[in-house]
């Protein structure tokens, strides 16, 4: 009788090493994956893919939304995201001036050759 219960008592020992041992792997899998994976506009579940270049000064930007003939209505939270992360990450705040049309009182678009919408801001704060 003492052979079977140490025969369960080592089962179902093994049970949890292997239970702990694939929860860790997963674990460290996901960590990997995470790392420096970078979730642009698409990846955040927003339209439009974004391009953000700087200007004279890192707070200074213009923002190319990938998607021609797009009106700002469209693009604005695409462009809104990576000027909001560059300004983040610059200096530790979300305020962005954007370049605004004086005819319109909205943000000021222009257009590159493939009709897609750039527009301008900088990061406010210090």
């Amino acid at each position: 009788m003492a052979h079977a219960s140490t025969t369960y008592v080592a089962r179902k020992a093994l049970r949890r090493v292997a239970l702990v041992a694939s929860g860790l792997g997963l674990v460290a899998l996901l960590a990997a994956c995470g790392g420096e994976f970078d979730r642009g506009p698409r990846g955040a579940g927003l339209p439009y893919d974004a391009r953000l270049s700087t200007g004279e000064t890192w707070r200074d930007f213009t923002v190319l939304v990938r998607a021609p003939g797009v009106d700002l209505a469209d693009a604005r939270e695409s462009a809104r995201f990576v000027a909001t992360r560059h300004c983040i990450e610059r200096t530790g705040s979300s305020s962005v001036d954007w370049v605004m049309d004086e005819g319109t009182g909205d943000w000021m678009v222009t257009r590159n050759a493939s009709g897609e919408p750039v527009v301008a801001g900088r990061c406010s704060a210090r």
